[in-house]
Formats: structure tokens, C-alpha cells, sequence
């Protein structure tokens, strides 16, 4: 295999979702990163190793994003959308939003010590011996505050859907 397809191989996961966080469409954040692959490949020689590649690129793919964000394709893709959506559409774009910002507000109502592993367990998909040596902790510490992590997040929804109910 040769470094591009290895690169490639390596990192487009990761950047695909970087890109995600920006724009919030699959497919746009796959174009992103296509174009982040591009460019390194054309100005390779520019990287200077001062940072890791990982990290490099993750500054490419977020600049390219803040681009794509401010460009006319995305203000004409926006308007599209708007006019153009169906109300269920509509209806199930704002579910899966109230869904989201529901996640997010719980997850930041974890504390720091169950956050971070559940962060770098789902999002970063680190495995449970490297978020150990990251945090510097046991394993079985990380397994327990990933498993209480879990626990007190579904007890964040479960009163929600009771307030819900009740209401």
C-alpha cells in the first residue's frame, strides 16, 4: 500500500467527523475531507513536522469547513433546503436536533472524570487501554466510569421522558 492510500486510510474516519461537527451533512463533510486529502497531497512538501500529521490535517479539514461554511454553494444549499423540505422533513430534522441538544446538554452535566473517557470512548473511538495511558488511570477505572458515565446519562433521559409524560 503505498503513504496516499495509507494516509487516507488512516485519518478519513476521524476527519469525516471533524468536518461533520462543522457543516452537519454526511456527504459535505466527505467532500471536505476529499479536498483536505488533495491539497496535502499537492503541498506535502510544506509540512514541516512540527505538529502530527493527525493533528495537521484536523487544522486543514477544520479551516476547510469554516470555508465551505462561509461560501456561496452553502448560503444557495441552505436556501434550497429551507424552500424545498417537506414539513415531515422538517418535523424530523427538528426531532433529531432536540435529540442531539439533549444529548449534549446531558453529556456536560457529567462530571469531568465521566465525560472525558465517554468523549474519547465514542467520539475519538480510543480504545479502553489507550484512554487509560492517556488519563493515566487503571483500566478497570476507565470501565467503571464509562459504565457510570452511561448510567447517569440514561437517568439524564429517563427523568426527561417522565417530565415529559407528566406534562
Amino acid at each position: 500500500m503505498n503513504d496516499i492510500e495509507q494516509i487516507m486510510n488512516e485519518h478519513s474516519r476521524y476527519l469525516v467527523r471533524i468536518a461533520y461537527l462543522y457543516v452537519k451533512n454526511w456527504s459535505t463533510a466527505e467532500d471536505v475531507v476529499q479536498e483536505v486529502f488533495v491539497t496535502y497531497f499537492q503541498k506535502s512538501d510544506q509540512f514541516r513536522n512540527e505538529a502530527s500529521l493527525k493533528t495537521y490535517l484536523t487544522k486543514m479539514t477544520a479551516n476547510r469547513s469554516k470555508d465551505y461554511l462561509r461560501s456561496w454553494k452553502h448560503k444557495k444549499d441552505v436556501v434550497f433546503e429551507t424552500i424545498f423540505t417537506s414539513v415531515k422533513g422538517t418535523e424530523e430534522v427538528l426531532l433529531e436536533q432536540e435529540r442531539l441538544a439533549a444529548l449534549e446538554k446531558n453529556l456536560f452535566q457529567l462530571p469531568l472524570k465521566y465525560r472525558e473517557p465517554l468523549i474519547l470512548f465514542y467520539y475519538d473511538e480510543q480504545s479502553i487501554t489507550e484512554i487509560a495511558g492517556y488519563l493515566q488511570l487503571n483500566e478497570n477505572t476507565v470501565k467503571t466510569r464509562l459504565r457510570r458515565a452511561k448510567q447517569q446519562l440514561k437517568a439524564y433521559f429517563d427523568e426527561e421522558d417522565e417530565e415529559v409524560m407528566y406534562k
